[in-house]
């Protein structure tokens, strides 16, 4: 008896007895006017646009499909968001949503994920000159899949909005999207758990900035000569796996306030040396923890005035990196405490680490350190490890980060005494980075490196 009751609901639905909403496909056609049409629509529906533009600023307030056929183009008109979802479990997929208003303050977009728009999925489409391309705001479990979303083109960059910005958004996919122009490609805050994987970012600020967002991954991704290829600031818990720094101008890698990361594969890369500059101080609001900001433009071909920039960043580890061609591998300050840094490549960089401090600092652990390509080291009983520790700084180099104006004596033959004495007794050595079990052969280079452009 209870088997039937439940078989008379499906058979009914089956038969479309009145009272049993059937999901249905309705096309629409650009003179119609698309609001009446997503206001009339049901939960289920698949809302289909044919070619050609229709007028934005629309409400989705159903659990409904919005797609198009190639050529269908929504358009804000520069008022407002194109498209604002209230309704959860909504698809847009297969447009080109352009035209949104340009009010930072009302966070227009080409699309706008209330926090009711749980489960949003945001894929296939093309998001040209909106102020943000995609506001998950607060929208759990929602996924921007496969989109190429550009930016506003032209005036000041922090006036643009960003590719896709997340707040209080816990659980959200963003994959396999490519990101140019405007503000940074993808910036989340006060937000947790969520998954930014496989993206590609161009002529953008920051291709990822995290702030307050913990527990999250971000893996696979291509920063390609932006300002800064991977921001992450005040978060923990972060995994940060197998991405590419293609020519970032100003950093890599930035660490700031950021704690119990796994940065593991990741592959920093700059251009010749001979096009960066040597005289990359940071200024005033670097020494306060202050994120400058970037300079301007400069040929992308040069690389990264920093690889790495850790800035009060603890307890995290630093495994398998390459960081290549840089004016300096690692800028390491600001009392960062208890990070394992093992297992990395340091190849080609001007100054393999920058570190103004006196403590001593072991890069090693296990018995493994680092790989550095101006180590003259040998190793001579073959176990891989060279024979004598390491140290990227000296004497001198403290002198000159201190005092910059000394470089004027750095080929002095006063210089060259001091050099000669801190060789002969070691005790003269300032406190600062030693790896005490150096490589005496680069570790394979990371698997992202396969990918590069």
């Amino acid at each position: 008896m209870h088997c039937f009751l439940r078989i008379i609901p499906a058979a009914l639905f089956a038969a479309g007895i009145p009272g049993f909403a059937v999901a249905e496909t309705l096309k629409a056609a650009p003179e119609q006017p698309l609001q009446a049409m997503l206001d009339r629509a049901q939960d289920g529906d698949i809302i289909e646009l044919a070619p050609g533009e229709y007028r934005g600023a629309i409400r989705i307030e159903r659990r409904l499909v919005l797609t198009g056929r190639p050529g269908a183009v929504l358009n804000g008109g520069g008022a407002g968001s194109v498209v604002r979802v209230t309704a959860p479990d909504v698809t847009i997929r297969d447009l080109t949503i352009q035209g949104s208003g340009h009010d930072l303050q009302a966070m227009d977009s080409g699309v706008f994920l209330e926090k009711t728009a749980q489960r949003a999925l945001v894929e296939n489409n093309r998001f040209e000159g909106n102020l943000f391309g995609i506001y998950v705001h607060g929208a759990t479990g929602s996924r921007v899949l496969r989109n190429l979303i550009e930016g506003v083109r032209g005036g000041r960059r922090n006036e643009a909005g960003n590719g896709v910005s997340l707040w209080n958004a816990p659980d959200v996919t963003v994959a396999e999207n490519t990101f140019r122009y405007g503000r940074d490609g993808i910036f989340t805050i006060t937000s947790r758990k969520d998954r930014f994987i496989d993206n590609h970012f161009e002529q953008v600020r920051f291709a990822v900035h995290y702030m307050y967002t913990n527990d999250s991954e971000v893996s696979g991704n291509v920063s390609v000569g932006n300002h800064v290829g991977y921001a992450i600031m005040y978060s923990n818990r972060l995994v940060i796996r197998n991405n590419i720094s293609d020519r970032d101008r100003d950093y890599g890698l930035l660490f700031n306030y950021a704690n119990y990361a796994e940065i593991d594969g990741n592959w920093v890369v700059g251009g010749s040396l001979d096009n960066i500059a040597s005289s990359r101080d940071e200024g005033p609001d670097e020494e306060r923890g202050m994120v400058p900001e970037p300079r301007p433009a400069q040929d992308v071909r040069s690389g990264p005035g920093k690889c790495v920039f850790i800035y009060n960043t603890n307890h995290n580890k630093f495994r398998n990196n390459w960081f290549e061609r840089c004016g300096i591998g690692v800028h390491f300050t600001a009392g960062s405490e208890g990070n394992e840094i093992t297992g990395n490549a340091f190849v080609g960089n001007r100054n393999q680490v920058k570190y103004v401090g006196t403590r001593d600092l072991d890069w090693s652990k296990g018995g493994r350190g680092n790989y550095w390509s101006d180590n003259p080291a040998f190793d001579l009983n073959g176990d891989g490890i060279a024979d004598t520790a390491y140290r990227p700084n000296d004497l001198v180099d403290r002198v000159l980060w201190t005092a910059p104006s000394a470089k004027v004596l750095i080929n002095s033959p006063a210089v060259q005494v001091l050099r000669w004495a801190q060789a002969q007794f070691p005790a003269l050595y300032p406190g600062g980075v030693v790896d005490t079990r150096p490589l005496i052969a680069p570790p394979p280079k990371p698997s992202a490196s396969r990918s590069l452009r």
